[in-house]
């Protein structure tokens, strides 16, 4: 994935593989989902908002009302509202879930783009225009809204902002993703990217959102986010405790199906790494990050151990911080699929560290004097970033090594 956020006025023109790079029409049909459950009391005001707000954009919007299974008289004004505005339609669902909504309106549309918001409308509908423009343009294939970017004017109560933000860092831990708000009611993505991903995705509720976006970023697709002003809607009906712990369950559903299927699922195995350039930087810095680990690590554990045993703990820690870091930002690697494997053999490295800083303490042992812990640390790293080289080699040519055969194949199609 190559995730940006960008703002509303910096829409570029570099085109993305997966995205049709042919000059694009001049407008762009998207179809706008709003799923509704229960909602007689603001269908009408929001549908009318949304008209006024995507009738002058350079866009064609369809506005496409998914009625999930309501009750009260929300089916009568969704079918009033289609009958009076040729730019409104109205689908009916006879079982509720958000998920299973989007995914039927979006596998049956035609649209080049396809979207939806909340009917409560607490997001900026004025950032569809840059978000489709994104996608038409080659940019992103996913175009999501987010809460949670710094600088944004965000009105909602604590409870919801520290669920929010808490289960949004639950995924990139274990997910491994890189989006800030997976559950943001407003998202569009190109309608090439819909068809693949939504045969794959399995939940129909409010999880929807999470598995999507974690397979189109598995898959390599580009998601830009788009930050957003936020009002929090007092009358909403969604249960927040009862949610997350449905996206709790989601995730480990998510996770065991990524690693019974072995990785195979939509393009993660055809994700290019970083070229060698950018990996060789990223493993610059990495390395300067785990260096210093080691050294604030060494410097610790030697008022307490001996030098051997501090070396010891200091390098197993800062060892597999390196190879999680590596394989994140150095190797482009997002899926948790074999992210044991990688810390396995990764520790293999770790072996070779050990020799060249035990070389290092055998150097310094008969350093004496106030300085002598300094000038230790001082060998010890020299040693270690001597161990840096090989280990960029190993880390290249073996334990991601999927990843750097993927790069070369693209750079030689390329």
């Amino acid at each position: 994935m190559r995730q940006h956020s960008i703002p509303w006025d910096q829409a570029g023109s570099h085109a993305h593989p997966f995205t049709a790079t042919h000059d694009a029409p001049t407008s762009t049909n998207v179809d706008l989902v709003v799923p509704v459950y229960n909602e007689e009391a603001s269908l009408a005001t929001s549908v009318a908002t949304l008209l006024r707000a995507t009738s002058e954009g350079d866009s064609h919007v369809t506005i496409i009302i998914a009625d999930n299974a309501s009750t009260d008289a929300t089916p009568t004004i969704a079918e009033a509202l289609a009958e009076k505005h040729p730019d409104v339609r109205y689908v009916r669902l006879e079982q509720k879930g958000r998920g299973r909504a989007l995914s039927k309106v979006w596998s049956a549309s035609d649209a080049d783009v396809v979207a939806y918001t909340d009917v409560d409308l607490a997001t900026d509908i004025r950032a569809l225009d840059p978000m489709v423009e994104v996608i038409r343009s080659g940019i992103a294939d996913v175009a999501i809204a987010s809460r949670l970017l710094p600088g944004l004017d965000i009105s909602r109560g604590v409870k919801r902002e520290v669920i929010s933000r808490c289960y949004n860092r639950l995924l990139r831990l274990s997910l491994g993703v890189g989006y800030s708000d997976a559950q943001c009611g407003f998202k569009a993505m190109s309608a090439e990217a819909a068809k693949k991903l939504l045969p794959l995705v399995e939940d129909t509720a409010w999880f929807f959102d999470t598995e999507l976006l974690t397979r189109a970023e598995w898959a390599g697709l580009r998601i830009h986010e788009f930050g957003t002003d936020w009002v929090d809607d007092p009358d909403s009906s969604v249960d927040v405790l009862a949610t997350a712990w449905a996206d709790v369950k989601g995730i480990h559903r998510l996770r065991r199906t990524i690693l019974r299927s072995g990785g195979q699922t939509l393009g993660i195995d055809d994700v290019p790494a970083p070229n060698t350039g950018a990996q060789i930087l990223h493993f610059i810095d990495v390395g300067i990050v785990s260096t210093l680990l080691y050294a604030v690590l060494f410097l610790f554990g030697v008022q307490m151990f001996s030098p051997t045993v501090a070396n010891l703990g200091a390098l197993l820690i800062s060892t597999v911080a390196n190879t999680g870091l590596n394989r994140r930002h150095t190797f482009g690697v997002r899926s948790p699929h074999h992210g044991l494997a990688a810390q396995i053999k990764g520790l293999a490295s770790f072996a070779l560290c050990l020799g060249f800083t035990s070389a290092g303490l055998a150097v310094a042992a008969n350093f004496t004097g106030p300085l002598a812990s300094i000038g230790t640390l001082a060998v010890l790293t020299s040693a270690n970033l001597l161990a840096t080289i090989v280990r960029f080699v190993l880390l290249r040519t073996w334990v991601f090594a999927i990843g750097a055969h993927h790069n070369s194949r693209s750079a030689h199609h390329g």
